[in-house]
């Protein structure tokens, strides 16, 4: 459980601290969530919480949301680092709770950034978690699909909580130069287009918006009793860096849509601006290198068969020499990309594929492109006809592969552009032969 020191005063804590919700009344965005009637703050109401995950940016209220829960629900709250704790610290925590679940009383474990928990540490929960003897809220920047295992995630729901928007950030700060925790006891002379400065540059983080109010404040001109903040002092707290990539409130998804239909309209120009904007402002580059990979086959595909090639391999350089020095690799991969030829027939192939692959879940296999494994699957003619591509010599047969519902169904269709019209070309040969031996 938290303690807190008796030398430390609430007034030496940081303002994010200080202001740090104590209600659902208090707390900031999340509306799709928290808002009336929507599906978590019915949970929080009516006392019906399960272990869940809060997945979300750094700064949207995820330990908040956790701490306000458990003062709703009274339950005993335990707050739990997977930075600092190993297996025992686990296992001592589990054993409180265990106590505590004796007495009547439910234990709400909250474990931030659990993705750095490896597998033995997120399957200690695991037994506890099934048994009720905790509740478990983990809080993770990273995605839980990938960092959190199965088992456990599976005895959790994943509640995706977002990046607070301009205005919400702006309601915050406002709030905290009007409440007695923040700087309502002193008299903050600061222009509106100043605060909405602060709000652009935090990003949709409620923790960053804060802190930076608090320095604004802080190295403020004082007159006795009032502090007035002027622009140099505000200019000196918000960093350029941030303001590159946050200028006008653009959020990263914003961004990186810029930067791939950059891509996708053949502007290398406009590609490395938004590049330079992302990197710049911090982002991550196996992020960017990851939606350039997906580029590199939605939008250029078979037109240029190298451009996956390119995509992936920038991806590597930027996993083994990182930022600055991948800014480079970045750059030649999404210029080639830009310049390639473009075809989205791959994205369209699958798409239309996918449709009938969902309406259509039924369709068997056609017993001829079936394997006969056992003695049984010989006698109800699986493989029976199957006809070895290799045996020909144009290495083709008009054998049928998809169900008979489906015969006749065409999904690829290759474009003229750049090395696809080779495929195009290819493709019309064997159809055109399929047709003459039928």
């Amino acid at each position: 459980m938290e303690q807190q020191s008796f030398f430390e005063r609430e007034d030496q804590q940081p303002l994010a601290a200080r202001l740090r919700p104590q209600t659902l009344e208090e707390y900031a965005g999340q509306t799709h969530l928290l808002g009336e009637g929507k599906v978590l703050r019915r949970l929080i109401e009516e006392d019906r919480i399960s272990s869940m995950i809060f997945w979300g940016p750094p700064g949207v209220g995820k330990t908040t949301l956790a701490r306000i829960i458990a003062n709703r629900t009274k339950a005993a709250f335990i707050d739990f680092s997977a930075v600092t704790s190993g297996i025992k610290e686990i296992r001592a925590v589990m054993q409180q709770a265990e106590d505590n679940r004796r007495y009547g009383e439910k234990t709400i474990v909250f474990v931030d950034e659990i993705h750095r928990f490896n597998k033995a540490q997120q399957d200690a929960f695991l037994p506890f978690v099934e048994k009720g003897s905790i509740i478990l809220i983990g809080a993770t920047t990273e995605n839980p699909s990938f960092e959190i295992n199965g088992a456990l995630l599976s005895r959790c729901k994943v509640f995706v909580l977002q990046a607070l928007k301009t205005q919400e950030l702006i309601t915050l700060l406002e709030r905290a130069l009007a409440d007695p925790r923040g700087f309502g006891k002193q008299t903050v002379h600061i222009r509106p287009d100043m605060i909405r400065a602060i709000a652009d540059f935090a990003g949709g983080d409620a923790r960053a918006a804060l802190s930076t109010l608090e320095m604004a404040v802080l190295n403020g001109q004082t007159d006795g009793d009032e502090v007035t903040v002027t622009e140099q002092t505000l200019e000196q707290c918000i960093s350029r860096k941030s303001l590159l990539y946050d200028k006008k409130g653009e959020e990263h998804y914003n961004i990186i849509s810029a930067l791939h239909k950059s891509m996708r309209n053949s502007d290398p120009d406009a590609a490395v601006y938004w590049l330079a904007r992302m990197l710049e402002a911090g982002e991550d580059p196996l992020y960017v290198a990851r939606r350039v990979i997906r580029f590199a086959s939605e939008d250029v595909g078979l037109a240029d068969p190298r451009a996956l090639q390119i995509a992936v391999a920038a991806y590597q350089a930027c996993h083994f020499i990182g930022m600055p020095e991948c800014t480079v690799n970045l750059t030649q991969a999404v210029i080639y990309l830009s310049m390639a030829p473009k075809s989205n027939a791959l994205y369209t192939a699958y798409e239309r594929a996918k449709k009938d692959a969902l309406t259509q879940l039924a369709e068997p296999v056609p017993l001829v492109i079936r394997n006969a494994v056992t003695k049984l699957m010989k006698e109800l003619d699986y493989g029976k006809g199957y006809q070895y591509a290799h045996d020909s010599e144009e290495k083709l047969t008009d054998m049928q592969c998809l169900p008979d519902s489906l015969v006749g169904r065409e999904y690829y269709t290759p474009t003229g552009q750049g090395v696809e019209a080779r495929y195009q070309e290819r493709l019309a040969q064997i159809k055109a032969w399929k047709k003459n031996r039928k």
